[in-house]
């Protein structure tokens, strides 16, 4: 169940200061970064975004969340909002864990906060229109060298390789991005040494 993997995660958070993206016109978005119990032990929740021409994230693989609206109390609050719209899972009795860095995008200009939640017991999913589907992936995952690729990219007439995961096998989407970078802070608890 490679809950140790995880409780190193857990402590690195409440020892970590972040890096925190201050004023910006930058469009502001947050995430959950979600775990809960499995059969298979702790894994992470990760979704795959429905396909839709107006969403520059249509058929990626994420964590659950959305852009930050004005009468939104806080980056978190927007983040546990849209985790409950999209999955309707309410993180208000989650544990949480803490707050990884603030990541800028490569491509659109946004700003990503995540915050880091532990569920204690099982918990049904409700799929919102934004998602295809919800899937689970433990530690083991997320660190198996087997499981690296790169997502290639057309950009400006040229072609872009990015790091990547391949969580959920052939001619499926593949995690890279603003929710790839995010896993790599997690990671980076996991391993210290290769940090």
């Amino acid at each position: 169940m490679d809950l140790g993997v995880w409780a190193a995660v857990q402590v690195g958070l409440a020892q970590y200061q972040p890096y925190l993206v201050g004023s910006t016109d930058k469009t502001r978005a947050a995430v959950a970064v979600v775990l809960g119990p499995t059969p298979e032990g702790l894994q992470l929740l990760f979704i795959e975004r429905a396909l839709h021409p107006d969403d520059p994230w249509s058929g990626h693989i994420a964590f659950p969340g959305g852009r930050i609206e004005a009468d939104d109390p806080s980056p978190r609050a927007a983040a546990e909002r849209e985790t409950l719209e999209e999955v309707g899972l309410d993180l208000s009795g989650a544990e949480y864990w803490g707050r990884v860095d603030d990541l800028t995008g490569h491509m659109l200009p946004v700003v990503v906060s995540g915050f880091v939640y532990r569920l204690e017991k099982p918990t049904p999913l409700t799929l919102n229109h934004e998602i295809e589907s919800a899937f689970w992936a433990g530690a083991d995952q997320l660190r198996d060298p087997s499981k690296r690729t790169q997502y290639r990219l057309q950009r400006r007439g040229e072609e872009q390789a990015f790091p990547a995961l391949d969580l959920l096998g052939p001619n499926r989407p593949v995690l890279w991005g603003l929710t790839f970078r995010i896993v790599r802070q997690l990671v980076a608890w996991m391993e210290p040494d290769k940090a």
